[in-house]
């Protein structure tokens, strides 16, 4: 039930909209008008630490790696059908990512739709690599053959990370009815949108990254494979042509099919984390 405050307007006077709706667009408008402020910071901020009173303040943030996930064939789920399923299908896909991207150390984690999104700082694309690896490996290896066993529907993981400068502020209400939670940060920028456009590229659990943040994987480790079987090292990536597609604001992507190895994924995983010291 809206709030009897609201009708207590003459809402049958003449015009386009009611008083209390104007007066929240004009002041909205004034602000528009004032100078933004900006303030640069090196690394993501805690969450407590992002502006939300001051309503032209702002944080900006260089080179933020973004880390997306959400679940291939999502639309095979019902939650009218199989709703049981569905739910449990759901809460271990995005708990699961939650619970690693955390693991890892990101500064920051939410969710976008039906997807997760993790941010990591720009002396950290090592550990959003390892991070991103070690999720994929789990859709791979844990999460797709339990949802066909559950469901008899084949549900996997798009995967994708970019990496641009954001601009970082809360926006919502202070506080309603003694409650923090109608706020929320958004983060405007290029990383969480194309990492995101990349992982909707992504097909037969391969990760597809940008060549922005690539340019950083400059170690042997993360980019060519151990040697499992017979010991033969091979390059890891591709690459992929994004010219034509101008959603993107880059032309080349790179991807990587493989996840850890079963017999030196955790060792790999470790030393790749140590490159960000």
């Amino acid at each position: 039930m809206l709030d009897n405050l609201f009708f207590r307007e003459d809402s049958e006077s003449e015009g386009r909209l009611l008083p209390t709706i104007e007066n929240i667009i004009s002041s909205e408008v004034d602000y528009f008008k004032q100078a933004v402020s900006i303030t640069l910071r090196s690394k993501i901020p805690d969450t407590s630490q992002i502006p939300i009173e001051n309503p032209i303040y702002w944080f900006k943030i260089p080179n933020v790696i973004c880390c997306f996930v959400d679940m291939e064939g999502s639309t095979k789920l019902s939650a009218n059908l199989h709703d049981k399923s569905t739910a449990k299908a759901y809460r271990l896909f995005t708990e699961t990512a939650i619970r690693i991207f955390s693991k890892f150390g990101s500064p920051y984690i939410d969710i976008k739709g039906d997807g997760v999104f993790a941010l990591f700082d720009y002396d950290q694309p090592y550990t959003a690599m390892a991070a991103t690896i070690s999720f994929k490996t789990f859709v791979a290896e844990y999460f797709t053959p339990m949802i066909k066993e559950k469901t008899s529907q084949t549900i996997g993981g798009h995967f994708g990370i970019d990496q641009k400068t954001v601009l970082v502020r809360k926006f919502g209400l202070k506080r309603y009815q003694g409650r923090t939670d109608r706020q929320n940060e958004v983060w405007a920028g290029k990383p969480i949108n194309m990492a995101a456009k990349l992982a909707s590229l992504s097909t037969n659990n391969r990760l597809w990254v940008s060549d922005r943040y690539f340019k950083n994987i400059k170690d042997e480790k993360a980019i060519y494979s151990c040697g499992c079987p017979d010991g033969t090292k091979f390059l890891l990536w591709q690459e992929e042509d994004l010219a034509s597609d101008s959603r993107f604001d880059f032309n080349t992507a790179y991807s990587l099919g493989s996840n850890w190895c079963e017999k030196h994924g955790k060792s790999f995983c470790a030393n790749l984390v140590k490159l960000d010291k």
